[in-house]
């Protein structure tokens, strides 16, 4: 078969082995590469980076690596630079200010960081595991400046007191009324970080190839304890807005031309919807004692109505990357900078209305420990809120109890789900633009014997007539050829992605291009065969990851890809959008979450129906409470249900909730949990204060 070839149809053939990385030098293949290391960047290096692209469509060409990075116990920040050589190795400054105790940081890497985690080097035993942020654009050049920098620190922001609330998103009008107290139209907003530091890809700039840098003296300097982006302080939005205020009405047109937000031309924003209900000066309410009446607007007198905000925006690359696993380091400086602006005495109330589908799903991914870990660090009283999700019916999770094939285990508490093999069946679309991932997640339910697992994968690609050789736990391969290699396994006997047990990553390639250099899968029905040889029982989730387009992003061409099961109800009828005990397809609907929703502290939120019927008030896209799938295996601490639910549609036949566009004189409406979760962290300000609406 001729790699990259649409339509044509797979031979057999063999597996071969992962190449020696370019930019890390790592060799993929060797024994144990994979156990503390990203298995997402081994692919992305197998693939030479084919999969990440900037907001332009311009193949990534990194000179440096963005990596979030957790550190062994003993080990500070301040020790991981004292250690490393910035020529290989560039931290924010910001992380040195939370402490001794915090463990998590983003850092640029070059080889040299790579090399120096060998025995014998610089930081071996030092790091525990990395995760691969967006290889592209500003991500993938060195920090303007860093943790090693001789030079003094530049003063630092006036910490913001009270009550403080942190809307971490995209497209945020921050000239709306929503976020104006007063006639004189004084903003509410303390700071505002914009990640991105090129004009676009919206309006005119989105027609170059060559995207322009912002303009520092409209966008704002870049934070100097961050190193990138641009930030704007009260006084200087205050001032842009009062310059652009004409007969007592803010001409926002020209003042979002003067700070370079050409994305806040089109009438609707993600960032500006969910901000609203947070922050705005108008709740989401009926009047009481008219269950009849439709939802409507209610003035606001409540604390988050008067709160300060903290604004940080995420850069549009990150944004448009399909699957949402490459925010990491985004989201976490984005985090970071927020609290390192906020008083120590602060009451700080954390929206984070963004995810991804894929995980361990218990609280133990890079992203939700460090968060975890960042909060307590930084001594603030703080509560993060993040959705749970919109895939319910997407099927996207997979869950079985994969029984011993021995006779030796017979009498061990099979579960009566138990067989000692799984075959799935995942569906890729012919016109999926972008790469597609598969995680297996597995986990003995006796954790004690460890020694007792052997587990096989078989990969079976669409229209192939046999098989794929099988794939044992603790080996990684690439299929056809290290050249043009359409589809990885990548087995490690620990996962750097959670623990506790092992995840096997299945990579696919794009199904359909747009350039000429991308090699592509079969479209179709991939065949997944997992067997358990041991002689212990062993629980396995399957993730598809997310994979679409977000709002306000030009088409990708992303996709979804699912997976198939002749069990699983697609009928429709009463009772068809929640799983049964007696159904018994491995496609699960229960299980399906926000990947990023499940960590230690994070108020997780489902999405109901304003007008619920008494047959199903919930939002069918939302995970459910209580559990309808309660009663099969699960791995440890795995999250199924949401802590809290908000209204996300009016009711069966009006889905969605009103909330700002991005003119102030705006209402539009959006589905999803995304706009309960603000609901509940505005909830949670006010109970902070101590009142209500």
């Amino acid at each position: 078969m001729k790699a990259g070839r649409p339509g044509a149809r797979p031979a057999p053939g063999h597996w071969v082995d992962l190449p020696r990385g370019r930019f890390t030098g790592i060799d993929w293949s060797a024994p144990d590469a994979l156990n503390h290391s990203d298995p997402y960047l081994a692919w992305a290096e197998s693939t030479g980076f084919s999969g990440f692209r900037d907001a332009y469509g311009r193949p990534a060409r990194p000179d440096w690596l963005p990596l979030l990075i957790e550190l062994a116990p003993g080990c500070s920040v301040a020790d991981l630079v004292a250690a490393a050589d910035p020529a290989w190795l560039q931290v924010p400054k910001v992380y040195l200010s939370f402490g001794s105790t915090l463990r998590f940081c983003t850092a640029r890497a070059r080889r040299g960081f790579f090399q120096a985690l060998q025995a014998g080097r610089a930081l071996h035993g030092r790091v525990l595991r990395y995760d691969l942020g967006l290889p592209v654009g500003h991500h993938a050049r060195p920090l303007a400046s860093h943790a090693a920098d001789a030079s003094p620190p530049a003063a630092r922001p006036v910490p913001v007191r009270g009550h403080v609330l942190v809307l971490i998103d995209n497209g945020l009008a921050l000239a709306h009324a929503d976020f104006l107290d007063g006639p004189k139209h004084r903003t509410r907003v303390a700071a505002f970080w914009r990640q991105d530091e090129t004009q676009g890809p919206h309006g005119r700039a989105a027609v170059s190839p060559h995207p322009r840098p912002l303009d520092p003296s409209r966008a704002g300097p870049a934070p100097e304890d961050l190193g990138y982006g641009h930030e704007l302080s009260q006084a200087a939005i205050q001032s842009a807005i009062t310059a652009h205020t004409r007969q007592g009405h803010v001409d926002e047109d020209a003042l979002y031309r003067h700070w370079q937000m050409w994305e806040l031309n089109h009438a609707v924003h993600h960032g500006t919807h969910v901000s609203s209900l947070a922050a705005g000066p108008q709740v989401y309410t009926r009047t009481i004692g008219t269950e009849d009446s439709p939802p409507d607007w209610k003035p606001a007198h409540d604390a988050a109505s008067r709160a300060s905000l903290l604004v940080a925006q995420l850069d549009w690359a990150s944004v448009a990357d399909s699957s949402g696993g490459a925010l990491s380091v985004s989201v976490m400086d984005a985090l970071a900078w927020a609290l390192s602006r906020c008083a120590a005495d602060a009451q700080v109330t954390v929206n984070l209305s963004w995810g991804a589908l894929a995980g361990p799903h218990n609280g133990s991914s890079m992203l939700e420990a460090g968060m975890a870990q960042l909060i307590a660090a930084s001594g603030r009283s703080c509560q993060l809120v993040i959705p749970a999700g919109n895939a319910y019916q997407a099927r996207t999770h997979a869950n079985a109890s994969l029984s011993p094939l021995t006779k030796k285990a017979k009498g061990q508490g099979v579960p009566k789900h138990g067989c000692h093999e799984a075959t799935l069946h995942w569906r890729l679309p012919p016109d999926d633009h972008s790469q597609s991932f598969l995680e297996l997640w597995f986990e003995d339910l006796d954790p004690r014997t460890p020694e007792l697992r052997s587990l096989e994968i078989e990969l079976t690609p669409p229209g192939a007539r046999k098989p794929l050789p099988r794939i044992r736990l603790g080996q990684s391969r690439l299929w056809p050829s290290p050249a043009a290699p359409q589809v990885a396994v990548l087995f490690p006997k620990t996962s750097a992605l959670g623990h506790p047990g092992s995840c096997a990553l299945i990579a696919l390639a794009p199904t359909a291009r747009w350039f000429k250099d991308t090699v592509t899968s079969q479209a179709g029905r991939w065949q997944v065969r997992v067997i358990n040889k041991g002689t212990a029982c062993v629980v396995m989730d399957a993730y598809i990851e997310r994979d679409d387009v977000p709002l306000g992003v030009a088409d990708t061409g992303a996709r979804q890809s699912w997976l198939e099961d002749r069990h699983y109800d697609t009928e429709g009828g009463l009772g068809g959008f929640i799983d049964h005990a007696d159904n018994p397809s491995l496609v699960r609907r229960s299980g399906t979450f926000n990947d990023i929703a499940t960590g230690d502290g994070t108020v997780s939120v489902g999405g109901v129906r304003y007008f619920g019927s008494a047959m199903d008030p919930m939002a069918r896209y939302s995970p459910r409470s209580p559990d309808p799938d309660a009663g099969r295996p699960e791995r440890a601490h795995v999250k199924k249900v949401p802590d809290r639910f908000a209204v996300s549609d009016d009711h069966a036949t009006l889905w969605g909730v009103r909330s700002a566009g991005t003119r102030s004189a705006a209402r539009v409406r959006l589905v999803g949990t995304s706009m309960a979760a603000p609901q509940v962290a505005r909830d949670l300000a006010n109970r902070k204060i101590g009142s209500g609406p």
